[in-house]
């Protein structure tokens, strides 16, 4: 069941805002092309707030066929086109893509980026990130540095994006687990816990170049 022209669709944005990814949004299909939908601006219906969508932003969408069932997929946002009404362009999903179970994940894409670590402002030391993602990163670093399960690190990511411009991310997270690698090296799995909304647009903003770039 793929959604077609003037199906409503209800939508929940990536956060690292628990409420705001929580929060449901209305929409409608207005059109679409051979890879993409185009939705009207989607608002929050108990608010009557309209909800701005950034290019990149990682989208759970659930539908509701004749018999009450509730069909989800993933989208993210691909552009804009300025109509009567300005719509949003998402990724149209692929045929079989749809499920019953909702599957609410970040977008993770492999990535080597540099990141300055801090713990507990006393020990600094600089690691490669290995995945990156709106909700959290892989990371490897040196077997010596202190780096345990449980431990919130303070990051400072190194974003150079395709049109030449390098930005920096900071965000707090959480370490989840932490894997000693045969080279003698951490790999860290990390969760954000405390991201500006700003940064966390130039994670996914990358996320989706990188995603591009795969495609190609």
């Amino acid at each position: 069941m793929l959604p077609k022209v003037n199906d409503t669709l209800f939508i929940q944005v990536a956060s690292s805002d628990d409420a705001e990814a929580q929060a449901v949004y209305k929409s409608r299909v207005a059109d679409e092309d051979a890879d993409s939908l185009f939705i009207e601006i989607p608002i929050h219906e108990p608010s009557g707030k309209l909800k701005k969508l950034y290019l990149g932003d990682e989208l759970s969408i659930h539908l509701i066929n004749q018999e009450g069932v509730k069909h989800y997929f993933n989208s993210h946002v691909i552009g804009y086109r300025d109509d009567i009404l300005r719509l949003v362009r998402i990724r149209k999903p692929e045929p079989g893509s749809m499920t019953r179970i909702q599957r609410r994940s970040f977008l993770r894409v492999p990535a080597e980026l540099e990141l300055a670590v801090s713990i507990r402002g006393q020990h600094r030391f600089i690691g490669l990130t290995d995945d990156v993602g709106g909700g959290g990163i892989s990371f490897l670093c040196d077997g010596s540095k202190p780096v345990d399960s449980g431990i919130e690190l303070e990051c400072w990511l190194l974003i150079p994006f395709r049109n030449g411009v390098v930005e920096h991310a900071f965000f707090k997270g959480e370490v989840i687990r932490v894997q000693k690698l045969e080279s003698g090296r951490k790999q860290a799995m990390l969760k954000f816990t405390t991201i500006s909304e700003p940064d966390r647009q130039k994670i996914i903003r990358c996320c989706f170049e990188k995603q591009l770039e795969f495609r190609k």
